[in-house]
């Protein structure tokens, strides 16, 4: 098993994932553990002392000008702890808390916080023995950290919360009963140095860039079979073309499609045909889609820099220098977050009008609703209303969560970036993409089978066959909502993806391109 060195190796999204999901093991090396210790030397030297620093003898926001003893410094942590953890709403997916943690290690073993080793120990004794805190979804303005997620995620040190444990949702002292751990006391600065930071939204952002990139990759492959199923023309992603505009997504996306549709029947059984040009909706996937990649390009590149950053305050340099600064404030990934969600909901905007182009009725040989027996049957009219409803709501969604601020902690944090909503919403808007290019999917094979004997090149032959081996063609009307969750499925899986990548590796072809690198995390 590969080893990652936490605190000392760079993070990237990938990797994040590798290790919240054990396929990478995280250690701590000797180097990151004497810089852990200095650090946490250094904030029991300020508790003892007399001047003020804030949150380690001070109180917390608007109470920053209260002093507070050393003797009282264990409860002031904890009480930061208790009273923070104030989040509503459903529990946040188990693997995004797993992420979570993984991130916040990464953060603290950087020596920068003041956490003493025992409790960054213990943080990643929760990861590697499945004992992961529950975590509300609801709750955070992405400012002064993600605090109330944060305040959920760390109430487990100290022997409070819930934890999903052997398959449940259990009180953490029953987890912590099962191997005879006890509850830790926190040490000065602790309690702050664990909620100050932006894992939550960095998580989720890590989430965005995986999922949106396999969503990205399909949304080539539905375009190109909808290319197929309505005889569109491959002049538009000539690569001269897009050398004049030449933005690397709409390159990647233009030639990904060209070795999708090489040496495709379909596609030359009409290169000379009277059309001029296609709908916007066919010809303009490398310039749309390419956006989006783009934006996604720049949403993995402010998230790899955010999760290898220390994000705490105040952060801790010695014992005779700290700085009380805005490292927490969410809003250098606010905005990529919200660009993401942009760029997904418009993967989504253009599949939707592939798919109502699809059931027109305008291509030679493919039948209005694609079925030939119309009248008794509504064939596939109505999954597009799906796709439509799904668009519709993504745009609601697409209102960026960065745009608003409401003023927090009696006005000490006056401006925050709303960050999490941001990210969560995000999610919500790929989930429904990917309903929508499961439905496209559904639509442009159905639409392929009208050009038979003809076939498409080697890659969409195996692609095709794949869904049909999952979806019967329509003849008549029947209950399609099974096929169309087959189909989501397979977008969600990423199966299509391998195949695509095998059949090109097994016959010498092309699937990746000259820009794939760029666009790989």
């Amino acid at each position: 098993m590969n080893i990652f060195h936490y605190g000392q190796d760079h993070l990237t999204a990938s990797l994040a994932l590798q290790l919240a999901r054990k396929e990478t093991k995280g250690i701590l090396s000797a180097e990151t553990i004497a810089k852990v210790e200095q650090s946490a030397q250094a904030v029991a030297q300020i508790a003892q002392g007399e001047a003020a620093v804030y949150g380690i003898n001070t109180g917390f926001g608007p109470l920053c000008t209260t002093r507070i003893s050393a003797a009282d410094t264990t409860t002031l942590q904890e009480n930061l702890l208790k009273s923070h953890a104030v989040g509503l709403g459903e529990l946040i997916p188990e693997e995004i808390s797993r992420l979570m943690l993984v991130l916040k290690i990464h953060a603290l073993a950087q020596g920068f916080s003041g956490i003493r080793l025992e409790t960054l120990e213990r943080i990643l004794w929760m990861l590697e023995n499945e004992v992961i805190p529950t975590v509300p979804e609801q709750g955070s303005v992405g400012a002064s950290g993600d605090l109330a997620p944060l305040s959920h995620l760390f109430l487990p040190l100290i022997g409070l919360g819930k934890v999903h444990f052997q398959g449940q949702i259990v009180k953490t002292e029953k987890a912590l009963a099962h191997f005879s751990k006890a509850a830790l006391a926190l040490g000065p600065k602790e309690g702050l140095a664990l909620i100050n930071g932006t894992q939550f939204m960095a998580a989720h952002g890590v989430k965005i860039v995986e999922r949106l990139h396999n969503l990205l990759t399909h949304a080539s492959i539905t375009g190109a079979m909808m290319i197929e199923g309505l005889m569109g023309s491959v002049k538009p992603f000539t690569a001269a073309l897009h050398q004049l505009r030449p933005f690397a997504g709409n390159q990647h996306v233009a030639q990904t499609i060209l070795n999708l549709l090489h040496e495709s029947e379909i596609v030359n059984s009409h290169l000379h045909c009277a059309r001029v040009q296609d709908p916007y909706s066919l010809r303009c996937m490398p310039q749309v889609h390419g956006a989006s990649w783009n934006a996604w390009a720049h949403l993995r590149d402010s998230i790899e820099t955010e999760i290898n950053s220390v994000t705490d305050n105040p952060v801790v340099f010695d014992a005779n220098t700290t700085v009380s600064g805005g490292n927490f404030h969410g809003q250098p990934i606010a905005l990529p977050l919200d660009y993401a969600c942009l760029a997904a909901s418009e993967l989504g905007n253009i599949s939707d009008r592939r798919i109502y182009l699809s059931i027109e009725g305008d291509t030679p040989g493919v039948p209005k609703l694609l079925l030939k027996e119309t009248g008794l049957n509504s064939g596939l009219m109505i999954p597009q209303y799906t796709t439509a409803a799904l668009a519709s709501e993504n745009k609601g969604l697409c209102f960026p969560a960065s745009a608003d601020s409401i003023p927090t902690s009696l006005g000490q944090e006056d401006h925050v970036s709303m960050g999490s909503i941001g990210a969560r919403k995000a999610l919500r808007v790929i989930g429904n993409v990917e309903k929508i290019l499961g439905i496209e999917l559904f639509y442009a094979a159905q639409a392929m089978d009208y050009h038979a004997p003809l076939k498409s090149g080697k890659i969409m032959t195996a692609i095709y066959e794949r869904v049909r081996k999952d979806i019967e063609p329509v003849v008549s009307d029947r209950i399609m909502y099974e096929d169309m969750e087959a189909a989501i499925e397979l977008v969600q899986s990423g199966e299509l993806i391998e195949l695509a990548k095998r059949v090109a590796a097994a016959e010498g072809l092309d699937f990746e391109t000259p820009w794939s690198e760029a666009f790989a995390f």
